[in-house]
């Protein structure tokens, strides 16, 4: 068979395939669990005080990280693989006024705990998971084969290598769903003294923080503390917020959700669609290999091309 031929072949199958069933890349989206756990962060109640910081490291038994060299706030600056948890500081203009964006504001990173994880999705050997109740992201090191895909296909950038470590993984914040058994929360809620970082069910956190986007700037209002379920709340200033929430609709939702009173985007975190990648990628899969459609006419146009092609 002629080169030309061959290609003809090829080509004609994948018109006809494209003919006969076109491409459609929306997402269906995932909704959350009912019973998923996460963490509202709200920047406007962070006082910047990384308690949370030492609270993670101690409950993961991670290890101290010297500070940069570099003279910042922020120390150490990133997340790394003996970080899973960071507070970081946005200034702009005079950086003298708290949560606007010609001032100062705080900003919590670690994993968003996506309701449709790219992670898991790409993951091979099924070493990150999804929990079918909680909808937590976590790891097991003993299926990993270090192929670090989690890492390229995470839009948060979250999922870090020990390039230090001989026998290296993958290292990212799980929520301390190791704790949950004990009937304690995230080291980072427990031991936030503000309520900046507060743990509960999603669809709880979700309804606190639509609440807080109707409060009157200025004022006075109760906020949970450390765990929405036991009532437990502080008395602060009301910022005046972002009227957004972010994580309710990024990449089809995450199970960290976020307020702030400064921008998100200036805040470092990305501007993300509301489709998640792995429901575009699994509806663009199914579409072409829906009834083995493409393989099929594929083979059928080769076939043709062979036939027509073969000496009697």
């Amino acid at each position: 068979m002629k080169r030309r031929d061959f290609l003809k072949g090829v080509a004609g199958g994948a018109v006809l395939t494209a003919v006969s069933s076109p491409i459609d890349a929306s997402a269906e989206k995932k909704p959350r669990l009912d019973n998923a756990l996460g963490i509202l962060y709200d920047a406007t109640l962070c006082i910047g005080c990384q308690v949370c910081m030492v609270a993670c490291k101690k409950a993961n038994d991670m290890p101290y990280v010297p500070g940069d060299t570099l003279e910042t706030w922020e120390k150490p600056s990133e997340l790394s693989s003996n970080t899973l948890n960071i507070i970081k500081k946005y200034e702009g203009g005079e950086s003298q006024e708290k949560d606007v964006e010609d001032g100062f504001s705080f900003v919590k990173r670690h994993c968003m705990h996506c309701v449709d994880p790219a992670c898991v999705s790409v993951c091979p050997v099924s070493a990150l998971s999804k929990d079918p109740d909680t909808g937590v992201v976590t790891y097991n090191e003993k299926a990993c084969i270090g192929c670090r895909y989690c890492q390229v296909a995470c839009p948060f950038n979250i999922p870090k290598f020990q390039w230090e470590s001989a026998f290296p993984k993958i290292v990212k914040c799980q929520l301390c769903s190791h704790l949950f058994k004990k009937n304690e929360i995230s080291a980072c809620c427990s031991q936030c003294p503000t309520g900046a970082s507060l743990f509960g069910p999603v669809n709880d956190l979700m309804a606190e923080a639509k609440r807080r986007l109707q409060l009157q700037a200025g004022g006075y209002a109760d906020f949970p503390l450390s765990d929405i379920r036991t009532g437990k709340t502080v008395n602060a200033r009301v910022a005046a917020y972002n009227k957004e929430i972010y994580g309710e609709s990024e990449v089809g939702g995450t199970q960290v959700i976020m307020l702030s009173g400064v921008s998100f985007t200036k805040l470092g975190l990305p501007e993300l669609p509301d489709e998640s990648y792995t429901g575009v990628a699994e509806t663009i899969q199914h579409t072409l290999y829906k009834g083995l459609i493409l393989p099929a006419v594929a083979f059928a146009g080769l076939a043709y091309v062979i036939k027509k092609n073969t000496k009697e």
